[in-house]
Order: C-alpha cells, then sequence, then structure tokens
C-alpha cells in the first residue's frame, strides 16, 4: 500500500480543504483538513488552524483530518495546539494526526511527539488515527468514548504497543496497528501483544488489525490462540510478510469461520496454502482478501509499508 494520494473521506465524511471549501451548508457534516501546501515552516498551518478555530461555526465542527504542518520531516506534529484548541472544538469527534503523502514525508520520517495531550483534551473523541511514529509516545490511560484507534507506521515502538495494551478502552470496536519493520523502529514483539490479545481491556472490540508486519508468520500463530479472535467479526492480518508457515498455525488454530472479513492481502502464500484457505474459510462464507500475492520463493520479503 503506498500511501501516495491524499484520503477523500475520513470517519464516513468528506473531506473539505479549509479555507478553500469554507462554507458548506453544514459544518458538522463534512471532515475539515487543515494543513501547509506550501511547507512554509508552519506558518500557513497555524494561520488556516487559527483560522477555522475563529470561525462562528467552529463549535460544530466534528472530524478533523491534519495534514502538513509545515516541516513534518524535522518538527514534531502540533499536539498541544490541538490539545488547546478543544475549547473551540467542543463537538470534535474524530481526528486524524499526519495525513500526509510519500511525496510529502515518508511515513517513516514524520515527526511526532506524545499524544497523551489529545486524549486528555478530547475525552469525547470516538475515532483517532495517527500516521507516522518517530518520536511518537503516549501514557497508559482510560478513556471512555474511544471507538477506533489506529497507529499507521513503517515500524511501531514496543512502547506504543504496550500503551494500547494497558490502556482502558471499553467503548473501543475498532484497533488497527501497522507494525512494519525493525529498520524503521518496529521493535515490539508478540510478546508485546498479548495482553491485547487476551481482550480483557478491549471488552467491545469486533475488528482487530496487526498489519504491515514483518513477523507476521509470529502474529499469525499467536492470533491463533488469542481469547479476542472468538469475538471478532474482522481480522485483518495483511500488508506484512505472511508466509505458509503462518498461514498453517492460524489455520491450525482457533475456528475462524465466524469472521466476517479475514484479510490477508499482500502475502506470500503457496498456491496450496491459498486454495486451502477459500476451501476452509471461504467457501464457509468468510471474506478472504488474498490479493496482491508476491513469489513465495523469494530471497527478498518486505511489507507494504516501511520507509
Amino acid at each position: 500500500m503506498a500511501i501516495s494520494d491524499h484520503i477523500t473521506t475520513y470517519a464516513g465524511l468528506p473531506i473539505v480543504e479549509y479555507p478553500e471549501g469554507s462554507p458548506v451548508a453544514d459544518p458538522a457534516l463534512v471532515a475539515w483538513r487543515v494543513d501547509d501546501p506550501e511547507y512554509e515552516g508552519g506558518e500557513i498551518f497555524e494561520a488556516r488552524l487559527a483560522g477555522l478555530l475563529a470561525e462562528p461555526w467552529a463549535g460544530q465542527v466534528t472530524t478533523l483530518v491534519i495534514g502538513n504542518w509545515g516541516s513534518a520531516y524535522d518538527t514534531a506534529a502540533p499536539v498541544e495546539r490541538i490539545a488547546e484548541a478543544a475549547t473551540s472544538l467542543p463537538s470534535l469527534r474524530a481526528l486524524f494526526l499526519g495525513e500526509l503523502t510519500f511525496e510529502e514525508c515518508e511515513i517513516s520520517w514524520i515527526q511526532h511527539t506524545d499524544i497523551t495531550p489529545l486524549f486528555e483534551a478530547y475525552p469525547e473523541l470516538t475515532t483517532l488515527t495517527v500516521r507516522g511514529a518517530e518520536g511518537l509516545s503516549f501514557k497508559p490511560l482510560r478513556h471512555t468514548a474511544l471507538r477506533s484507534l489506529t497507529f499507521q507506521s513503517g515500524g511501531l515502538d514496543a512502547g506504543i504497543v504496550r500503551a494500547v495494551a494497558d490502556s482502558d478502552f471499553p467503548q473501543l470496536n475498532h484497533l488497527e496497528l501497522w507494525l512494519g519493520v525493525e529498520n524503521y523502529g518496529g521493535d515490539a514483539t508478540v510478546d508485546d501483544l498479548s495482553q491485547i490479545l487476551a481482550g480483557g481491556r478491549l471488552p467491545r472490540l469486533t475488528s482487530l488489525g496487526l498489519k504491515d508486519a514483518e513477523m507476521a508468520d509470529e502474529v499469525a500463530a499467536a492470533v491463533a490462540a488469542a481469547p479476542i479472535v472468538a469475538r471478532l467479526e474482522e481480522l485483518d492480518l495483511s500488508m506484512g510478510v505472511l508466509t505458509d508457515v503462518g498461514a498453517a498455525a492460524l489455520l491450525a488454530g482457533q475456528p475462524l469461520t465466524h469472521l466476517r472479513r479475514l484479510d490477508l492481502h499482500h502475502h506470500y502464500l503457496t498456491e496450496p496454502v491459498v486454495a486451502r484457505i477459500v476451501a476452509e474459510l471461504g467457501e464457509a462464507g468468510v471474506d478472504v482478501d488474498l490479493s496482491e500475492a508476491d513469489e513465495p520463493d523469494g530471497t527478498w520479503r518486505y511489507v507494504s509499508v516501511a520507509e
């Protein structure tokens, strides 16, 4: 998956650039995108964000997409600035931090910081997506409104995985972690995932993505025996280096026929194993994505998103 184009919708709403797309009939029914297309060190971004916050309808904004804040490759995301804006954005429910294409900044170069203030400033936030993981951290916490949490990275630090595992998200129904590769900071192990896979602090989780993983076979083996799987509707192990070893472990584990969808796209499976998955799961009604097959005997195996 090359991050080559900007998304056009977020949290179910069409994205509108601020200020170019303003005004609209109902500011609550669009996702407002704020960024600095000129890479001017943040001045344009700050002017646009300040302008949005000063609008008489700012209190109606439900969804915010933060693009380039000026120089994302050497300046950390403006977390404190967005947290401080909470009084002007009382209706904010969905936030995407770092929606940049690879031409604007490679995913593993996007600079971040401690995002704990976002959880604290927006207790009613239901959807949070963060792209990039360099310098990213947050403290384990309890957030009672969050329903969807996504970390997109070319290498996710084990500290982030453990912070998710140690947090209480009683309403979370979608969790997506792009684990990435060690060369870009992806140092999490399956042991770091164990509490997530146990599911005790995620009582409503029905959709789990452990994606883009260099250790995809190990993840698949851990998932095969994970208590949380029995209540999942969607399982996503795509974009990684999944081979016959991992797929065999997955199929040898607990039943998966209850799943609505199993996403394995971008894989290194042989044709006999693909056929077995289709026979055991696809024919049982599971929507299985086995697209983007790569050469299983190749000497160089890679995840979809790294640098």
